[in-house]
């Protein structure tokens, strides 16, 4: 059962991971913190450089003013002050905006590590995630395909998944950064058993609905045609669906893709399983680019992201927008609210 909330005033801490500091993540950071709706969803926290933050909110000569963030204290600040929790043991050295390089990937790695040690010691009610470089990230010696897969690796989570939410839609994905053509091979049974189950946990568990209506997206065009164009449906997605409706769960027959998104956006089903990731990330970002926010289901802590990159064609140059950190903001402090009630502090 989750805590009830404590007062109507309280406010929970987030940290917000500054992300690849070359990309845009601390300019989006820094807009977002001079933004007065930001405040009222939260006491944030950014976890990352102190050095970097301080240099960007001078550049962008916003009114705030850089504070050590200190969890003992509530996290109490005064109008202007944004608190840092920063890893490091010295200051980045000098590097290139918008280039991927080893030192601002093993820095981002550091900042996600420090805010999961923080949420897990009840620190922080939740984290939200500027975005990382993968090429920078593995030139740094960590080889994760992406930042679900480094925070389940912390957590030590073994089942978890990639939830989007966006407008009308939440999409759970069975594989995310997959090539195409070695997709077939991985959509087993078993793998898509687990993303309908993720996708129940999280619409039942992240947005209250008791019964969810889910949508299971076909592979191929027109669900197969009954094998003329394909035989996942039968052999892998139908056997997926049939297991999850032996536990209990409203899962759909495998639907082509081309209608189901359109009858989700509709109100027809709750949630769909996507297949990849192009087949929900089109129809998502369709309905809701800019807006959209990655929730990953199954983690001990809560965890949403921007639904954008480190876009380092613009990084440095003052014109990124920070509406995709606050939309990220909004879903993970209303999760805060009944997840973690120790993390609050008074307005």
């Amino acid at each position: 059962m989750a805590p009830k909330r404590t007062t109507k005033t309280a406010r929970s801490v987030l940290g917000l991971t500054m992300g690849d500091p070359a990309g845009i993540g601390p300019e989006v950071i820094a807009k977002a913190l001079a933004d007065r709706a930001l405040m009222r969803l939260c006491t944030p926290v950014v976890v990352g450089s102190r050095h970097v933050m301080e240099r960007t909110i001078a550049w962008l000569k916003l009114p705030l003013q850089v504070v050590d963030f200190n969890p003992a204290n509530g996290q109490r600040l005064k109008a202007g002050q944004v608190a840092v929790a920063d890893p490091l043991e010295s200051p980045l050295p000098k590097f290139r905006m918008g280039a991927a390089t080893a030192v601002t990937g093993a820095a981002s790695i550091a900042f996600i590590k420090e805010a999961v040690k923080l949420a897990q010691a009840g620190s922080l009610g939740g984290i939200v995630t500027a975005p990382i470089n993968k090429e920078a990230m593995n030139m740094a010696g960590f080889h994760y395909p992406g930042h679900t897969e480094l925070l389940a690796d912390l957590t030590k989570t073994t089942e978890f998944g990639m939830m989007i939410v966006g407008g009308p839609l939440k999409i759970m994905f069975t594989t995310t950064h997959v090539a195409i053509n070695a997709l077939s091979p991985l959509l087993t049974t078993e793998r898509i058993s687990k993303a309908i189950r993720l996708a129940h946990l999280g619409l039942t568990k992240y947005f209250g609905i008791a019964r969810p209506r889910i949508g299971v997206a076909a592979l191929n065009p027109h669900a197969g045609e009954h094998g003329l164009f394909g035989n996942e449906e039968s052999t892998s997605i139908a056997p997926a669906v049939k297991l999850a409706r032996a536990a209990g769960i409203k899962a759909s027959d495998p639907l082509p893709a081309d209608t189901l998104f359109g009858k989700a956006a509709r109100g027809d089903y709750d949630g769909v399983v996507a297949m990849y990731h192009d087949q929900g990330l089109i129809p998502l970002k369709l309905v809701a680019f800019g807006t959209c926010v990655n929730l990953t289901v199954g983690l001990p802590i809560i965890r949403t992201s921007v639904d954008h990159g480190t876009a380092y064609d613009i990084a440095g140059k003052g014109v990124a927008e920070h509406g995709s950190l606050l939309e990220a903001v909004k879903v993970a402090a209303r999760l805060a609210e009944s997840w973690s009630p120790v993390t609050k502090t008074s307005r």
